[in-house]
């Protein structure tokens, strides 16, 4: 086993592979990026090298500089991690070049599945079913229509590099290939360099079923079953789980076979997984295989009881695999749900920001957190968005499924928007608690499915209160302390007022609600007078301690309750019940806002890129045409006019990186 190792990667994926090494007590170097010099892979690694700027294209994507850290630093061994250069054969070959071991598969065994097109010719070749499609040479479009053509529509245009949903989109009808294919291509290119396209059949709703396969370099190939996937959003994985249900035994055994022959096929070696569409027949097709240890691997991990990325390092230091398929078993049922910065709200749109406070539940042996951020850190539009894996393993899926919700539940941000509600929601759908998840599931379902229940938790609107109520009192009697004169009047917290009861007013916003709050205080604590904006008023009584780092135990209306509320400037989060409400405390001393501001026609709704810029100052434009298009944290967001009109002028230019809020372009309708 070699002595040190260099993760080329980042975050939740460094971390991961870090822990592991260390267990099996191997030194773990670090590379980071300027915009990650204070995140926890780097704090978590033994030594860690700077290899460039913010863009993933100046460091991360860099060979040159992680080989030149790998040298100064004296390391042996190289883990690609997942994505970045993960699949990238140049750089295997140029690892190996250099003398040092490679975590991962032979260079000849990524460049012949890397391209979708290639590995499908030699899949067919080897028995292995794949999708009816076309995988040719001619990238001529109108050899590309001719081709969706035979096949029949609906069809899906996809990228021949690459994968986790890049360059992929469904065409329904001839006349939305060509704006699909430009699209696709350009998204291609960006995220893989190549924007060669193949044509596949779309098969109605479809399952995504992959198995992870392990090879050797003694002539050893296993499968360790399988997972689903078909949980999919815009064809990127939200909930992963293993085993894929409803599987009989003897479909589960020819898939595994499948499975093995596919990786033979390459002469493969280390972690790969193979890539099925299920459709509802029973029937089974290739899709791709993806040469790297996969983002879900953890579900896989924990039905299985084996550690995959110490099966990657003992194979990648000449050993035989740990394992025979026969010793290999399932035991249980586990799911993975991908916690985001994003929006469900707008989009889904990237919501990148400083992170103020996080706190996930307690791990054991049915929670597992894989993170690779931390409180005080920012969350930027560099990298992909991911915050978490929130995994859950039971004895049975039903169980998985209810600690998945308990655990997506517990969680607390405050910072950057989480999909968790949403989250939480498809978790509780009613296709996928009965286990019959499918790709277009989440497509199927209404737009405000998982949002938020009408009004606000009188608990939460409390809590919000009393934690005012308590910093008040505590900076008063810090500013008495401090004064010289602490009998002084001026620092009372009684509330006295001159001709009327003793109280103090707040007006607490949620949204677009206002809600007022009148304070009266008591011997053990405060008698709150609480009125809605739906005209509601009650009364309740609360008294409790805080902690500082705002953890709260409250008595309220002679009901206990344990939450934690969270304040950065004028907001106010509360955690408790297993909800999460934010308020804003009003300033009655702020000047109102100005009504009449003037807003440019079309902003930016994220910080990121400018990839595409259609227009010019006095085109004339019809409604649903695509103006501006940006990218950030791996995704495009297109800027499309609301109806007919003339672009009147365009601020940024091709590749200028924007703020988010930024006027990219002024209109006029017609």
């Amino acid at each position: 086993m070699f002595r040190k190792l260099l993760i080329a990667n980042r975050g939740e994926i460094a971390c991961r592979v870090m822990r592991t090494a260390k267990r099996m007590g191997v030194d773990c170097v670090a590379v980071y990026s300027e915009a990650d010099r204070g995140a926890p892979h780097v704090a978590m690694a033994d030594e860690a090298v700077l290899i460039g700027p913010a863009a993933a294209a100046e460091s991360y994507l860099r060979a040159e500089n992680i080989l030149k850290a790998a040298k100064s630093t004296g390391a042996e061994a190289i883990h690609p991690g997942y994505g970045f250069l993960s699949e990238n054969a140049d750089f295997a070959e140029a690892v190996r070049a250099a003398g040092l071991v490679f975590v991962g598969p032979p260079s000849d065994a990524i460049r012949a599945m890397g391209g979708k097109d290639n590995a499908k010719r030699l899949m067919e070749a080897a028995g292995v079913p794949v999708v009816p499609g076309y995988y040719g040479e001619d990238q001529d479009e109108a050899t590309l229509k001719a081709e969706a053509g035979k096949i029949g529509y609906p069809v899906l245009l996809k990228a021949a590099m690459g994968g986790g949903g890049k360059g992929m989109r469904a065409v329904t009808e001839a006349g939305e290939l060509s704006d699909a294919l430009v699209s696709a291509r350009r998204e291609a290119e960006a995220a893989f360099g190549d924007g060669r396209m193949l044509v596949e059949k779309l098969i109605d709703r479809p399952r995504h079923v992959e198995v992870q396969v392990f090879a050797d370099g003694h002539g050893n190939c296993v499968h360790l079953f399988e997972r689903d996937c078909s949980l999919q959003r815009r064809h990127q994985k939200v909930i992963e789980e293993a085993p894929a249900p409803g599987l009989s035994d003897e479909l589960r055994r020819r898939m595994g076979a499948a499975a093995v022959a596919a990786a033979r096929a390459v002469d493969y070696q280390n972690a790969g997984t193979i890539e099925f569409l299920l459709d509802a027949d029973g029937a089974f097709y290739f899709m791709e295989m993806n040469t790297r240890l996969q983002v879900e691997h953890p579900v896989t991990e924990m039905i299985t009881g084996q550690d995959l990325v110490e099966w990657q390092l003992r194979v990648a230091a000449g050993e035989a695999l740990p394992c025979t398929q026969e010793v290999l078993v399932m035991r249980g049922h586990a799911m993975e749900a991908r916690l985001y910065a994003e929006d469900p709200e707008k989009g889904f749109l990237p919501a990148p920001g400083p992170i103020h406070h996080l706190r996930f539940p307690a791990t054991d042996s049915h929670t597992r957190i894989d993170t690779g951020v931390a409180a005080g850190q920012e969350v930027t539009a560099h990298y992909d968005p991911m915050i978490a894996k929130v995994i859950t393993w039971d004895r049975d899926r039903e169980a998985a499924r209810l600690r998945l919700i308990e655990a997506l539940g517990a969680i607390e941000l405050v910072g950057p928007t989480l999909n968790r509600r949403f989250l939480m929601a498809l978790a509780e759908n009613q296709a996928f608690a009965a286990g019959e998840p499918d790709t277009g599931l989440i497509d199927r379902l209404p737009e405000d499915f998982h949002a938020a229940p009408e009004g606000v938790s009188a608990t939460a609107v409390a809590l919000a209160a009393f934690s005012v109520l308590r910093s008040r009192a505590e900076a008063a009697a810090l500013a008495a302390a401090r004064s010289g004169d602490a009998g002084s009047p001026w620092h009372g917290t009684d509330c006295w007022r001159l001709n009327d009861t003793a109280h103090q007013d707040l007006v607490l916003r949620s949204g677009e609600r206002e809600i007022s709050v009148s304070a009266r205080p008591r011997a053990d604590g405060h008698e709150l007078r609480v009125s809605m904006p739906d005209g509601d008023a009650f009364d309740l009584r609360i008294s409790g301690a805080m902690a500082a780092d705002g953890a709260v135990k409250a008595e309220i209306d002679g009901r206990g309750i344990a939450s934690r509320v969270v304040r950065v400037g004028a907001g106010i989060t509360v955690f408790a019940e297993a909800g999460e409400n934010r308020f804003q405390l009003a300033d009655p001393m702020a000047a109102a806002a100005d009504d009449a501001a003037v807003v440019p026609a079309f902003v930016a709704p994220m910080p990121g890129k400018v990839v595409a810029i259609n227009v010019d100052a006095g085109a004339k434009v019809s409604a649903g045409d695509v103006l501006v298009v940006l990218e950030a944290m791996k995704m495009e967001h297109a800027i499309k006019a609301p109806v007919d009109g003339t672009v009147t002028a365009v601020h940024y230019g091709l590749g200028e990186q924007v703020d988010e809020g930024a006027g990219l372009i002024e209109f006029e309708e017609d």
